[in-house]
């Protein structure tokens, strides 16, 4: 097996710290997906119809712009990509992540954090945007799961 990238996104932090641990877990390179524009807890306020996260879901066309990139993708074989679940699938700017790399040939594993959603459509929509992938069924983690916990689902998928 080949490199493996635990790529995330966090909102408010939970994302990265089991980001982190499944990184030590699976051996793997760690790449944060940073929005342009940084969320403010007024953005991530799901009951105003308004805010910034709540209008991004609402058009399954936005992309908000990502900071940085991954320079060396082609060098990857699995990437775990991680989020929080926001509306019951993955937030906005994991397509624009999907949709910024040539993912053919690779194995894409996406995890979530949340209160009690798991994936949803997430995988189905990940796959559309990543042609040429093998997107596998990924999980719902929680911020408590030990490395342990996380290495031995890592063993199960690579």
């Amino acid at each position: 097996m080949g490199k493996i990238l635990v790529a995330y996104f966090s909102a408010s932090g939970s994302t990265a710290k089991i980001a982190e641990k499944l990184a030590k877990a699976a051996d793997a390179d760690l790449f944060e997906i940073s929005p342009q524009q940084k969320y403010t807890s007024q953005d991530l306020n799901w009951m105003d119809k308004k805010s910034r996260s709540s209008v991004e879901m609402a058009d399954r066309a936005c992309r908000p712009a990502i900071s940085s990139r991954v320079e060396n993708m082609a060098d990857y074989d699995v990437i775990f990509v991680g989020f929080p679940v926001w509306w019951y699938r993955e937030p906005s700017i994991i397509d624009t992540f999907m949709e910024s790399y040539n993912f053919s040939g690779k194995t894409i594993v996406p995890f979530c954090t949340s209160g009690g959603s798991g994936l949803g459509d997430s995988s189905k929509n990940m796959q559309s945007l990543a042609k040429g992938s093998n997107v596998v069924d990924g999980k719902r983690l929680s911020v408590t799961a030990s490395v342990n916990e996380l290495k031995r689902w890592v063993d199960t998928i690579i």
